[in-house]
């Protein structure tokens, strides 16, 4: 079947087009998409401005004339951080289902991490053992450990490139104190929750997903061809973290996999890159390329043929 999947996330709203069939891993056909950073489109008390709502609405009403044409049979529409956090979070889903039909099911933190941990166990296989996943999103900081499709640990902190940048890194460069105060933050927020993951075993494969990890692979490792698995080291990463910090956005958009719409949060990315691999003693990750669109994807397939893991 094809199915369609529009993701509202706090930098990307997306609609994936993808051959699905249950037992047979999903082919994608079509995508569509728009850089909206609903995470930095906020008003002083943290709500979503009208702008960024319509906008929303217009790319939901022809992400359902792309599938249309497309031959979608079924759309399953979720949204993350953004707006889960939003005090008129609500509001917007109750306009979009009423103006368009379409149902965004809001995914809590731990579902966004219980789901990405999925994907990425199908993508590396039972071969892979131990799995320990990051993902840094607009809005979150997504970590899951564990053994099978289920994970023992899922985390998600209030870390993401987006909503740091938004709050903590204004200016263009920020401030070295800017900086060194959101450093802090970012590794006080993560130290909390070493013990919970430390606590489910060391693992035997560490996994990043998401376009911030993509990205900051390109950047450390430009060498690397496309087609191969890319890694992303500490080591790299922290020799990056300085000169990012003393980057305009301008420059930043220079290098390698880096756009002109993700420039502005990419060292927000960095900072918590750097401090969830410190902190939990990854010396590189391998980066995975399914991440939480695909995790929707297969638990849907599941729920089609009655295999779904139980606790998602």
């Amino acid at each position: 079947m094809r199915l369609g999947v529009l993701d509202v996330g706090s930098n990307t709203v997306h609609l994936l087009v993808v051959d699905a069939h249950p037992g047979a891993r999903p082919l994608p056909a079509s995508s569509h998409k728009i850089e909206l950073r609903l995470a930095e489109q906020l008003d002083d008390e943290g709500r979503i401005s009208p702008a960024a709502e319509k906008s929303l609405l217009r790319f939901v009403e022809s992400s359902l004339r792309v599938g249309e044409d497309l031959g979608v049979e079924e759309v399953i529409g979720f949204a993350t951080s953004a707006i889960r956090d939003a005090p008129n979070g609500e509001e917007i889903l109750a306009r979009v289902r009423q103006e368009t039909g379409v149902e965004l099911h809001v995914l809590g933190g731990g579902d966004e991490a219980r789901l990405t941990f999925l994907a990425v166990r199908r993508w590396f296989g039972w071969s892979a053992g131990r799995l320990l996943l990051l993902d840094i999103g607009g809005g979150s900081l997504e970590i899951a450990a564990g053994q099978d499709e289920l994970p023992d640990v899922a985390i998600s902190l209030p870390l993401g490139a987006g909503r740091l940048t938004r709050d903590r890194l204004i200016g263009d460069p920020p401030a070295s104190d800017q900086v060194r105060a959101a450093r802090r933050y970012v590794r006080a927020e993560v130290g909390r929750v070493v013990r919970d993951v430390v606590r489910a075993g060391h693992p035997d494969q560490a996994v990043g997903s998401s376009k911030t990890f993509r990205t900051l692979a390109r950047i450390c490792s430009p060498e690397e061809t496309e087609g191969h698995a890319r890694v992303l080291r500490c080591a790299d990463l922290a020799e990056w973290v300085p000169r990012l910090a003393a980057m305009s956005e301008a420059d930043r958009a220079e290098l390698p996999g880096v756009s002109v719409g993700r420039a502005r949060q990419i060292l927000a990315g960095a900072l918590v890159a750097e401090a969830a691999m410190e902190l939990l003693g990854v010396e590189s990750l391998q980066i995975s390329p399914w991440a939480l669109r695909e995790g929707v994807i297969l638990r849907r397939l599941d729920d089609l043929r009655g295999t779904a893991v139980p606790g998602f």
